[in-house]
Formats: C-alpha cells, structure tokens, sequence
C-alpha cells in the first residue's frame, strides 16, 4: 500500500504560501539554479482543445499546479498505464497494476503550448531524477511519465527530455518514462480537487501548496490564481 496517507491534522498553509516557503523536493535545475529553457521544439499551431495526459507523483500535486496555468481548461486526476478493471485508488496502491497517479490536462493550444505544459511539469511539477518516487511518495504509482497521445507529443517530450540532458538541466539523470496513452480513467470523486478543498492538510501543506508558489514565481505569465477549472459531484 501507498506510504502517502498518513495520519492528517490541520495545519495553515496561509502560512506556508504567504512566506513563499517550501517544503517539495524536486529537484534542482542547473547548478546555479537557472530556470529550465523554452522547448526548441513545439507544438504546431492546432485548432480546438487539446489533452496532454501527465505523471509525477501524487495527483493532488499535479492537479493543483496545472490548475493554476493559462490556458487549462480541466484537469482531472485519474490513472493511465494499466487496465481499466484495476484503475481504482486501493488496487493502484498496491505498486503492481502498472497504472501510475497521474493527471489528464484539457487545455486550449492558442493560449498555452503542450512544450510549455512540459516545462512547468519540469520546472514545479515534479522532480524528473527520481526513480518510482516522488519525494515521501514510493513505487511505480508515482514515477514520472509522459503518456503521449499522438507522434507530435512523442516527438516534443523526446526532444525536450533530450534538450534537458544535453544542457546539464538537472544534476541527476533524468528518469521521466515517455510511453504510449493507452487510457486514463478518472480517480475516485474524493480526489478530485483534494488540494482545493483540503487546503490545511499537513501532505498538501508540505508538499504540493510550494509547488503552486513555485509556479507563480517561476512562471509570471503562466500564472492565474483560483478558479474552478473542474466540477466533481461528490458522493
């Protein structure tokens, strides 16, 4: 079973993201800390909404950045990477269904770049170094992947996977799997928007509420406060 859900208590994260203070551990990009490069290749200009499908640790972290980025639609927590008869929370837990927590990205090309949604999953996301973890996070549920769903975004995530390595962008190799969409199947209602309505848990608070601030630090431009990008009806 996963190690993430520990016993929670109430702590203020007011706290935490006024004093722009964090906790996350991703990695360190360069060796000055330089920010991440622009993709030297990118998208084409589409027409309509597009969907990248993302992996990197817990969902709730993932859900939480992308939500604040110009130009997302929707983003929903689910699974991708296994069948469809194991994608739920407990059999996902278990490390053995080949499904990693990850998060399905809707977003309109002509305000935000699929190269541009790889940098800030880069840059704040996740920490792309670490092998079928992410920070207190184990097992393969939370490695870092790109599901790419057509050769385009195959051809991008490659390249700026590549791009990263030649530039030393990282200190450790970088890990980040760029496998095939085969599906994604939305996670259970109850983690839906889990940072949004569960702003003072102690996980959210250490872990994924310095990400939104590193995202409003990093990327100014990207940036939007909150907004419901996503209605889940709870049960």
């Amino acid at each position: 079973m996963s190690i993430r859900r520990f016993k929670l208590f109430p702590v203020l994260a007011s706290v935490l993201l006024m004093g722009g203070l964090g906790a996350c551990t991703l990695a360190t990009a360069g060796s000055d800390n330089a920010p991440l490069p622009d993709p030297a290749v990118d998208a084409s200009t589409a027409q309509g909404d597009q969907t990248a499908v993302l992996a990197g640790g817990c969902f709730w972290g993932l859900q939480a950045v992308f939500q604040h980025v110009k130009g997302v639609k929707k983003v929903v927590a689910g699974y991708s990477g296994g069948q469809a008869n194991t994608a739920d929370y407990d059999r996902v837990s278990d490390g053995d269904t080949g499904h990693a927590e990850s998060v399905k990205i809707v977003y309109d090309p002509s305000k935000v770049s699929y190269g541009q949604l790889l940098k800030v999953y880069f840059s704040v996301a996740t920490d792309p170094t670490q092998l079928n973890r992410q920070g207190p996070d184990v097992g393969t549920q939370y490695r870092s992947a790109i599901f790419y769903g057509n050769d385009e975004q195959k051809r991008i995530a490659s390249a700026y996977i590549a791009q990263l390595t030649a530039a030393h962008a990282f200190g450790d190799p970088i890990v980040t799997q760029v496998t095939p969409l085969k599906g994604f199947y939305d996670a259970e209602a109850y983690h839906q928007d889990y940072a949004k309505r569960h702003p003072n848990d102690r996980y959210i608070v250490f872990n994924d509420a310095p990400k939104v601030v590193h995202l409003q630090q990093q990327f100014p431009d990207l940036y939007v406060p909150d907004r419901e990008v996503v209605s889940v009806t709870l049960h």
